[in-house]
């Protein structure tokens, strides 16, 4: 039987390493023997624009490109970004957030308002909420930079516990050390580890 197709949205904050996050798991599907499609979108990285990538994993995989309201799981590395991108997640559909606000210019410049619900919002919107504290678990690991490997750890770790598929930790571990240089990789496996360990419970 045909494995059905899966859809993950990742979107976050220009320079939070969204992109290397989508690479480690890009490799880490493949690794599994997933044929793996990605599309990527940078914004105006530089400013804290938005970037935003969609993978598409399963026995066979024509396109990387999903519609609204079809991702199965969005991977939200900030909270605004979460609420940005809310309506691309299918119903009943997971939600991995980052809990971090990033002032975006509109709002430093006090045109705008930082949505100070946003967290409640996606938990009464979304199907699943798991509300990872990213950046923190990474700052105590030695390195708050690492909390886009949080994020994948725990991303690895729900799927572990949720879905069938044939991801195991020697797969993403593997990943890692294919995508991430070799004098950051020690505390960005540490950093895998502990998301793991947050996705699994």
């Amino acid at each position: 039987m045909p494995e059905k197709t899966t859809n993950l949205l990742l979107a976050g904050v220009g320079g939070q390493g969204t992109i290397l996050a989508s690479k480690i798991i890009c490799a880490a599907l493949q690794e599994a023997g997933h044929d793996v499609k990605q599309a990527e979108v940078h914004g105006m990285a530089q400013r804290g624009g938005s970037v935003v990538t969609q993978i598409r994993f399963g026995n066979q995989v024509h396109s990387p490109l999903f519609g609204r309201g079809e991702a199965q799981v969005l991977v939200a590395f900030e909270r605004l970004e979460g609420l940005r991108y809310l309506p691309m997640l299918a119903p009943g559909g997971t939600v991995i957030l980052n809990d971090q606000a990033i002032l975006p210019v509109p709002v430093i410049m006090g045109a705008q308002a930082y949505p100070e619900d946003a967290v409640l919002r996606l938990k009464e919107e979304a199907g699943d909420l798991l509300v990872v504290q990213a950046k923190e678990i990474a700052a105590e690991l030695g390195n708050p930079k690492a909390a886009n490997t949080v994020l994948v750890g725990a991303l690895a770790g729900w799927m572990a516990r949720t879905a069938t598929n044939r991801l195991t930790q020697a797969h993403w571990l593997s990943a890692l050390a294919t995508q991430i240089p070799e004098k950051h990789r020690q505390v960005n496996e540490r950093a895998f580890l502990a998301g793991w360990e947050v996705g699994r419970r």
